[in-house]
């Protein structure tokens, strides 16, 4: 048995794996760099559809290399995708659901054989680590594993109710959960994998067919994923993968009567667009929203301050704080504050970064140039308001001159009115206030619109009081392995509160696959 064979990789545990999962990725980097810049179709209707115009897929750590080829999709695509998926609902949703569990196990297999592959992938087009890659794939089998989970666990959700109390008749009555019908996945660049492959599995399993949109940053991983889908024997027509800009073949998708149901993650104005522009259909259909958070930190003067600098670092500069559960507000009690920061800036200034398919760094680049210059604006803006601590800079000499590299960057002194306590900035940024007393800091954590995830560091007596009174989906107290991220199917539930998330339902979690079916309520009467 070999050490990988033993070791679970999550993002709590991706901090000390085995070195045969290191050389095993570096093999499959070797084999993927081989073939950088192919073109690659869309997949409609089983078959490999090209467009007219193309659009390249760049690496961000280096913008010379072109990773990819890939097809601008026009309304047309994403009305034959649409199409298709629409014939092939009837039969997919009608088959035995031990039969679609089968098939998507059978993916999450083949996502497992593949893993090094796309997740060399994902770190070239990403710019993840080779860890958070090879983890965002990791979650994507095992979010459709927990999808099969649920469905057997459910009986196929499949309800016998009460019988009714009628002479010389036999009632039976069942509630039946059925699939919508075609359902759209719109997914973002941060985890191309998991948050393209967790939806559409939920979908599939309880029947829906699926078209899948990635960002236009990660075309590839995303297509990696539609693979799997196709070659575990899903039918012609069940999942669909199209990609080009939002906002043409996107917003026709989002326009189409043809969508029986949508899944997005993303940005806040995004999403709010997405719920407004799909309102306007004719009857209410599901919209499954994931927008992003602002997510704080609190740390008592009781805390182990080890932990908590360990966790914080790893939450708001992990995938370059680009995540919509990183760190980016830090909120610690007056006694332990001077502390605390010294550690937060000693810490955050070992982290390397650079290339980040190269085992050493931590950090690589942002995603694209208007992060980039996202960056430069945020930094000027809050070097007037407080104090920069450590970072506030691009990288832009040798090897890092054709990339977008940010350092990660910790303020303090920003007054407690100022916008960007409140604004998603999306970037390796956190900001950091002194506080008199647990009561204040929660206040503040709870004074935004958003309510995705929350950290805490404290007595287990402090922990519950936290539990209490965060207004967050996804909580986390005492976690050196991530103050705000890292969570886990099956273990970790995901999904936010107020403005960061549509359902209330967290996906990974037991309640998520019921968001993709409706109930039918069935009776059927015999004469005695």
């Amino acid at each position: 048995m070999t050490a990988e064979s033993t070791f679970k990789l999550t993002y709590a545990t991706m901090f000390n794996p085995p070195e045969e999962l290191h050389t095993r990725f570096e093999q499959a980097l070797a084999q993927v760099k081989a073939r950088l810049g192919h073109e690659y179709g869309m997949i409609i209707d089983g078959k490999e559809v090209f467009a007219e115009k193309k659009f390249e897929d760049r690496n961000p750590a280096n913008t010379d290399v072109v990773l990819g080829i890939f097809q601008q999709g026009t309304a047309e695509d994403a009305r034959a995708a649409l199409a298709a998926a629409r014939r092939a609902f009837p039969a997919w949703s009608r088959m035995k659901w031990q039969d679609r569990v089968a098939l998507i196990r059978k993916a999450a297999d083949l996502i497992d054989q593949r893993i090094y592959e796309i997740a060399a992938v994902v770190s070239l087009e990403v710019g993840k680590n080779r860890m958070e890659a090879l983890g965002d794939v990791a979650e994507t089998a095992d979010l459709f594993r927990y999808a099969c989970d649920r469905m057997e666990a459910n009986n196929g959700f499949v309800v016998e109710m009460g019988r009714d109390p009628l002479v010389g008749f036999e009632a039976r009555n069942f509630s039946v959960l059925r699939p919508y019908g075609v359902w759209l996945v719109i997914s973002p660049f941060n985890f191309p994998c998991a948050l393209t492959g967790g939806p559409a599995a939920a979908a599939l399993v309880t029947g829906n067919t699926v078209v899948m949109k990635p960002a236009s940053d990660t075309p590839w991983s995303v297509r990696l994923i539609a693979e799997c889908l196709r070659d575990a024997g899903l039918p012609d027509g069940v999942i669909n993968y199209v990609t080009g800009p939002g906002s043409t073949l996107g917003q026709a998708l989002i326009d189409s009567p043809e969508v029986d149901g949508i899944t997005f993650t993303g940005s806040y104005d995004v999403g709010m667009h997405i719920y407004r522009s799909f309102a306007q259909g004719r009857w209410p259909r599901p919209t499954i929203l994931e927008m992003g958070g602002k997510n704080p930190a609190i740390v008592s003067r009781h805390a182990n301050l080890e932990d908590a600098a360990a966790g914080i670092v790893r939450s708001a500069f992990g995938l370059q704080g680009q995540k919509c559960s990183a760190c980016s507000r830090i909120y610690i009690e007056a006694p332990v504050y001077d502390q605390l920061v010294s550690r937060l800036i000693e810490l955050t200034n070992k982290l390397s970064i650079g290339d980040p398919t190269e085992r050493k760094n931590f950090l690589g680049p942002v995603i694209n140039r208007k992060s980039y210059a996202d960056y430069q604006a945020f930094c000027e803006e809050l070097s007037q308001a407080g104090t920069i601590l450590t970072g506030g800079k691009v990288l832009t000499e040798g090897e890092y001159a054709k990339g977008y590299f940010c350092t990660p960057t910790l303020v303090a002194n920003v007054p407690l009115d100022h916008r960007l306590w409140k604004y998603e900035m999306f970037l390796p940024i956190s900001t950091i206030a002194r506080v008199e007393s647990l009561e204040e800091a929660m206040r503040l954590a709870n004074d935004v619109d958003y309510g995705l995830t929350a950290g805490f560091y404290g007595t287990e007596e402090e922990a519950q009081w936290f539990f209490e009174h965060i207004e967050a989906g996804v909580v986390y107290a005492n976690r050196p392995q991530g103050a705000t991220t890292g969570a886990w199917p099956g273990f970790q539930p995901f999904g936010g509160w107020k403005g960061s998330g549509s359902t209330g339902k967290n996906a990974g979690g037991v309640h998520y696959l019921q968001l993709y079916m409706h109930e039918q309520s069935r009776t059927l009467i015999r004469r005695l």
